[in-house]
């Protein structure tokens, strides 16, 4: 699915959220009971792992998401991804520009390997470190 750039604070995030539901259709198809599939969201937490502000709108913005695309929206911790992605583009010759036109779709790789690194290793029993899901499906 390809990379969708919308201010989430413009009219409510309504253009990000049609905009993101016409990809998931397109790519995974209008009924998630005939096409599964979820999606992933990072969440942006605080360095102590403490929810913000930000983090909120996110989980505000995935119940709405869920709802409209029938989908599940699990959160993957989004903490280091983009410095991680700037570590995986030291010395490649890139001029600035160039890493930062890649800065965005490297940490969306990163949250997604860490995801899926979850489901291979679950969290402690606590769940203290599972960010959650969303599922008005």
């Amino acid at each position: 699915m390809g990379t969708v750039e919308v201010d989430i604070n413009a009219s409510g995030g309504m253009a990000l959220l049609e905009a993101l539901a016409r990809e998931i259709d397109t790519n995974l198809g209008e009924k998630a009971a005939r096409s599964p599939g979820e999606l992933v969201l990072g969440l942006p937490l605080n360095m102590d792992g403490t929810e913000g502000p930000r983090a909120k709108q996110v989980r505000s913005f995935a119940a709405l998401l869920a709802s409209r695309a029938q989908r599940e929206v699990r959160f993957q911790d989004e903490r280091l991804t983009t410095a991680d992605a700037d570590w995986q583009m030291a010395r490649t010759g890139m001029t600035h520009k160039q890493k930062k036109m890649r800065r965005d779709a490297l940490s969306a790789a990163n949250i997604l390997r860490d995801f899926l690194a979850t489901l291979q290793d679950p969290p402690a029993a606590s769940g203290d470190d599972d960010p959650g899901t969303v599922n008005d499906a």
